[in-house]
């Protein structure tokens, strides 16, 4: 029987089969042995040990289509990131992370603002103006009144999205409108998994259909890749690409140097300002990281 894994908690793995529901199961030892943890996400085989009880032990993972570092879940096809309009007001600094995070991992984001009413049209564009050179698509949504989530939901359809955002700004709110209808028993779930009230503390992913799920994940804070070195940072910024060959030296970081490119587009306002400024402040980071 194959299924995916929505959620594993001290050495339990909860299976999703389709029209068969959630599997309790244990990992086999041989896993161990070949050094391989199961992930959240992890398409699997498993063997039933016991029906009545949905009990069971997973016998083989199948190829990965990508595993991701943080989270540390298995074949994610994108992101969707939610900040607020306003209430918390949107922290530029933690989103411009997240999106380095992804693009590191080759993971294709969308933005998300939520509390569209909190904000007026002119804002909205402001908002939105950030990111435009970016190639990041950025959607507005009223989670409260369910404005915005028809768009949303064509965006999951027959993927695997990853959800994050820092607490306050609706994430909660938006997955519950998009969860209506789903195809999971979700109070068999609840007590299969014991799934509080929507309180992320593992990453967990719930099933919109048969083939579209969204995996929740406990709220950041500080997110970094440790793993990056600040050299490879500028590559993260998709917008800075087409200015990079008109800066004077092969390998220039936008910093200090000279007849910069990127620097040059800042000025002329066809890089964000905002993005630019969020850039040194990683660069700095890491480079001082590096250091002890």
């Amino acid at each position: 029987m194959v299924g995916k894994i929505v959620k594993g908690i001290s050495g339990f793995y909860y299976v999703y089969v389709v029209e068969s529901g959630i599997y309790e199961c244990k990992a086999k030892g041989v896993f161990r042995k070949k050094q391989l943890k199961p992930l959240v996400g992890d398409n699997v085989e498993i063997d039933v040990l016991d029906q009545e009880a949905r009990l069971g032990n997973i016998v083989q993972i199948l190829p990965r289509q990508n595993q991701l570092i943080r989270p540390a879940v298995a074949n994610v096809d994108q992101a969707l990131v939610i900040f607020a309009t306003d209430a918390p007001k949107p922290n530029f600094n933690l989103l411009d992370r997240f999106l380095v995070m992804m693009e590191y991992q080759n993971v294709p984001v969308h933005i998300c603002f939520n509390k569209s009413d909190l904000a007026s049209d002119e804002e909205q564009r402001e908002l939105a103006k950030i990111y435009e050179k970016t190639g990041y698509q950025v959607h507005f949504t009223h989670a409260l009144a369910g404005e915005g989530k028809q768009e949303i939901l064509e965006l999951l359809r027959g993927k695997t999205t990853t959800v994050a955002g820092p607490s306050g700004v609706g994430k909660s709110t938006l997955i519950n409108q998009l969860q209506e209808g789903v195809v999971m028993e979700t109070g068999s779930i609840s007590e299969k998994i014991g799934r509080g009230k929507h309180t992320t503390r593992h990453s967990e992913l719930i099933a919109i259909d048969g083939n579209t799920f969204i995996m929740d994940t406990p709220g950041f804070s500080s997110m970094y890749v440790p793993e990056i070195e600040k050299t490879d940072l500028r590559d993260c910024y998709p917008e800075f690409t087409e200015h990079q060959t008109a800066c004077r030296f092969l390998g220039c970081v936008h910093i200090h140097e000279p007849d910069c490119g990127v620097k040059e587009a800042v000025e002329k306002g066809l890089i964000s300002r905002t993005r630019y400024e969020n850039y040194k402040l990683l660069y700095e980071e890491l480079a001082n990281q590096k250091k002890y």
